[in-house]
């Protein structure tokens, strides 16, 4: 999956995938395997949910996980959108080999 990169300084993470961009914070970052592919595992779940849906429950995840975990680093995490993003991106062919949908069942 090709994606355009678009730099922005003042993004308040390393990266984002808004579809069908991948932003990232600093030029450097281009380089970095990891982050291009955690950005491409949300890009592929923002397909997945034709798009706009994604962004609707990926928002009510996080304010579930913050009435629950009191906390912005933990909710954020325990989004079930990042967690297969974190759990796979090392692994560069998962979205070669990955399944579709793998974010499900992830609590």
């Amino acid at each position: 999956m090709s994606a355009p990169i678009l730099i922005v300084k003042k993004l308040p993470a390393a990266g984002m995938a808004i579809f069908p961009f991948i932003l990232l914070k600093s030029a450097r970052l281009k380089n970095d395997q990891e982050i291009i592919n955690h950005e491409k595992i949300h890009l592929r779940q923002q397909l997945e949910l034709l798009i706009f849906p994604f962004y609707i429950l990926y928002l009510i995840n996080y304010l579930i996980n913050i009435i629950r975990y009191k906390e912005h680093d933990l909710a954020y995490r325990n989004i079930v959108f990042e967690k297969e993003a974190y759990q796979h991106e090392t692994d560069l062919n998962y979205l070669k080999n990955g399944n579709w949908y793998g974010w499900i069942g992830k609590k």
